[in-house]
């Protein structure tokens, strides 16, 4: 008989199939199992952000999850938001407002900004820093990220679907 269990997730837009222990986190699986050690994994209770992906559209902790809880969902980590040499919109306003230092809360930063911006309107800087409230960073003292998100944010508001459309041609 055996301990482990088959999942079946899809990970930035590749399906995975494995067999877990039933105790495995599924921060643990995406770092030890699928090599997407961009999930980072700080305090282990919640608290820090580090491990922040996205789960079927919401921001979640993935060290407070068992990746058998995972079976059969979508999850997107921070390898799934760009590359270095193809950043996406806030990865590239993180990088222009200087919103990282030591890199080490950033994934779990730009995970939870994603989330936020498709989510709520943040029309000021306490709403942002609001949202931002559940990850932490010992180096910036936030300044920077919540600047990124703002920048981001009116982006998002002049983007038209014209101007869109004209970008992906």
């Amino acid at each position: 008989m055996s301990d482990r269990i088959q999942i079946h997730v899809t990970v930035n837009d590749i399906s995975h199939t494995h067999e877990v222990e039933p105790r495995m986190l599924l921060s643990d699986f995406l770092r030890h199992t699928l090599m997407l050690t961009g999930t980072h994994v700080g305090c282990e209770h919640g608290v820090c952000g580090a491990c922040t992906i996205m789960l079927n559209g919401d921001s979640i902790r993935a060290c407070l999850m068992f990746a058998v809880q995972a079976d059969g969902c979508e999850i997107q980590t921070v390898e799934g938001l760009g590359s270095v040499e193809k950043m996406n919109p806030l990865q590239e306003a993180f990088h222009a407002c200087h919103a990282l230092q030591c890199g080490f809360c950033t994934p779990g930063m730009l995970m939870t900004c994603q989330d936020m911006l498709q989510k709520y309107p943040l029309q000021n800087d306490a709403q942002i820093r609001d949202g931002l409230s559940g990850n932490l960073c010992r180096c910036t003292g936030y300044t920077h990220i919540v600047e990124a998100v703002r920048v981001e944010r009116d982006r998002r508001d002049t983007n038209t679907p014209e101007q869109s459309a004209e970008r992906t041609v």
